[in-house]
C-alpha cells in the first residue's frame, strides 16, 4: 500500500526536475542530491520504523508514514526556493522509509499461507500506478509555466498518502504483533477475518504464540534485538545475507535510474522535445503496471525463485542491449524505437521478479522476533543503494557515457543471476514460522553433514595410518 507513495514519487519527479530546474536555476549537482536524498533520508525513517512498529503495531506505523509524506509532500508543492524543497524531501523521504519498511511485513503478517505472495506483492499495483499516474500528470501538465507545473505535478503525488490514510480506518492490526502483545483473543479476531476455517485459524494461532513464546523465552530476555542482528546466530545469518542482498540487488541493477532519468535516457537517443520525452516515459509506466499483474498471478503458482530467474536473466539482456543501443547507433529515430522498446523491457521484468519478490521474500524469512527491526535493515540497504545510484547516474554518465552506465548495470544484473541460484530458497506455500524452520534445519543438515565429513575424515585418516 504505502510503498505506492515513493514511486509515485519517482513517476512524478523524473518530470517535475525539467521545470524545477528552469524555475529554480539550479545546477546538475542539486539535481542529483534532490532526488537522491530522499533515499538517503528515507534509510533513517526505516532504521526507525523497526522500532516503532514492535511498540506502537504496524497498522499505525503505517498511519504516522503517510502523515509525515503528506507534510513533505505539501512543503515541496508550496516551496518558494530550493532549500525549502530540500526540507519538504527531506520529510517525505522520512515518511517514506516508515512506508517502504512497514507495508510489506504488515500484509505478510496477516495474509493466508497460500496467497501470502500474491497478497504481499499486490501494493506493486499501486506503486506501478503511483509511477504511471505522475507521468501522466508530468504529460498533462508540462504545457503550464514552469512556476507552476512541477508544483502541480508534486501536489499529484500526494494523493496515494492520502487514499492509505482512509484505508487506515478500516484495516486490522497484525495478528502476530497482537500475540507479541498477549492479546490472544484480538489475534484470534483477525485470523478469523482472513480464514473462515476456524481448525485452521487455531492452528495459525497455535503456531504464532510458539513462536512468539519462542520469541520472549529466557535466552532473549537479557539480549537486545539489535544486538542479536549485529551478532547474528548462523541461522539468522544466512537469512540477513539472503533479505539485504536481494534488497541491494533491486537497486544497484539500476531500476531507479532507469525510471527517475528516463527523459535524459532517451535524450540521449534523440528525443529533444519535453512533451514527446514526458509521452514516452508513460509508456515506461504502462509497461510496469502491466507486467506487475503477470507477477501477481504467477507468484503463489509458480513460486518466488522461478520469477527472480526471470527477471534478473531479462534485465540483463534489456540492460546490456539499452547500453549497445546507444554506444553503437547513436540518435535518431531508430536508437529512439530500441531505446524505448529495451527500457520498456528492462521495466516490465523488473515488474515481474525483482521488484515485487524483493520485498515478499524479506517480509517473510526473518523471525518473529526480530522481524521488524530485521527488515528495516534491509529497506535500509534497499534505500542506501537507491540513493548512491540516483545521486550518481548522471555524473557517472558524464564519465563513461550513458551507454557505458547500462553495460554497468548488466553486469551487476548479471551478478544477482548467481545470487538468486545460489542463496534464495524458495518460500513458496509455507507458513511463516516454517520457513524460520526451514532454514534453523538447513543450518542443523550442513552441521551435521560437516560432522559426519569429519568423521569420515578421521576414518580415512586412522586407515591411512594403519596402512
Amino acid at each position: 500500500m504505502i510503498c505506492s507513495v515513493d514511486f509515485a514519487d519517482v513517476g512524478v519527479m523524473s518530470g517535475a526536475v525539467i521545470f524545477i530546474k528552469e524555475d529554480l536555476k539550479i545546477s546538475e549537482v542539486q539535481v542529483e542530491f534532490l532526488i537522491g536524498i530522499l533515499s538517503i533520508i528515507s534509510l533513517f525513517g526505516s532504521l526507525g520504523g523497526g522500532r516503532t512498529s514492535d511498540i506502537i503495531g504496524r497498522k499505525w506505523t503505517m498511519a504516522l508514514a503517510a502523515v509525515v509524506f503528506q507534510m513533505g509532500g505539501l512543503t515541496m508543492t508550496l516551496a518558494p526556493s530550493y532549500a525549502v524543497l530540500m526540507v519538504g524531501r527531506f520529510l517525505a523521504g522520512i515518511g517514506i522509509g516508515f512506508g517502504v519498511m512497514i507495508s510489506p511485513i504488515y500484509i505478510a503478517e496477516i495474509s493466508p499461507n497460500l496467497n501470502r505472495g500474491s497478497l504481499t506483492a499486490f501494493p506493486e499495483i499501486f506503486i506501478n500506478v503511483g509511477i504511471m499516474l505522475g507521468y501522466v500528470s508530468n504529460y498533462a501538465f508540462s504545457g503550464l509555466s514552469a512556476h507552476i507545473s512541477w508544483r502541480v505535478m508534486l501536489a499529484v503525488g500526494i494523493l496515494p498518502s492520502v487514499l492509505i490514510g482512509f484505508a487506515l480506518f478500516i484495516i486490522p492490526e497484525s495478528p502476530r504483533w497482537l500475540v507479541m502483545q498477549n492479546r490472544i483473543e484480538e489475534a484470534r479476531s483477525v485470523l478469523l477475518k482472513t480464514n473462515e476455517d476456524e481448525k485452521e485459524v487455531e492452528e495459525r494461532l497455535a503456531e504464532i504464540q510458539q513462536a512468539a513464546g519462542c520469541a520472549n523465552s529466557d535466552k532473549y530476555d537479557d539480549k537486545p534485538v539489535w544486538r542479536e542482528l549485529l551478532f547474528p546466530p548462523p541461522p539468522l545469518r544466512r537469512m540477513l545475507i539472503t533479505g539485504l542482498g536481494i534488497q541491494c540487488f533491486q537497486q544497484i541493477s539500476g531500476i531507479d535510474a532507469t525510471v527517475y532519468y528516463s527523459p535524459e535516457i532517451f535524450q540521449a537517443a534523440g528525443i529533444e522535445d519535453n512533451s514527446k520525452l514526458l509521452a514516452a516515459t508513460v509508456a515506461v509506466g504502462i509497461s510496469k503496471t502491466i507486467f506487475i499483474l503477470v507477477a501477481i498471478i504467477l507468484i503463489d503458482k509458480l513460486g518466488r525463485k522461478p520469477l527472480l530467474m526471470i527477471s534478473t536473466i531479462g534485465m540483463t539482456v534489456c540492460l546490456f542491449c539499452m547500453g549497445a543501443t546507444l554506444a553503437l547507433l547513436g540518435k535518431g529515430s531508430f536508437a529512439i524505437a530500441l531505446s524505448i522498446l529495451f527500457v520498456c523491457g528492462n521495466v516490465a521484468f523488473f515488474s515481474v521478479g525483482l521488484g515485487p519478490v524483493c520485498w515478499v521474500l524479506t517480509s517473510e524469512i526473518f523471525p518473529l522476533r526480530v522481524r521488524a527491526q530485521a527488515s528495516a535493515l534491509g529497506a535500509v540497504a534497499n534505500r542506501v543503494c537507491s540513493g548512491l545510484v540516483a545521486m550518481s547516474f548522471l555524473s557517472v554518465s558524464e564519465a563513461i557515457s550513458v551507454a557505458g552506465t547500462f553495460f554497468a548495470f548488466s553486469a551487476i544484473s548479471a551478478l544477482a543471476i548467481a545470487f538468486v541460484v545460489t542463496l534464495v530458497p524458495e518460500t513458496k506455500g509455507k507458513s511463516l514460522e516454517q520457513i524460520e524452520m526451514m532454514f534453523q534445519n538447513e543450518y542443523e543438515i550442513q552441521g551435521k553433514e560437516t560432522e559426519l565429513g569429519d568423521v569420515e575424515q578421521l576414518v580415512q585418516n586412522q586407515t591411512d595410518l594403519t596402512n
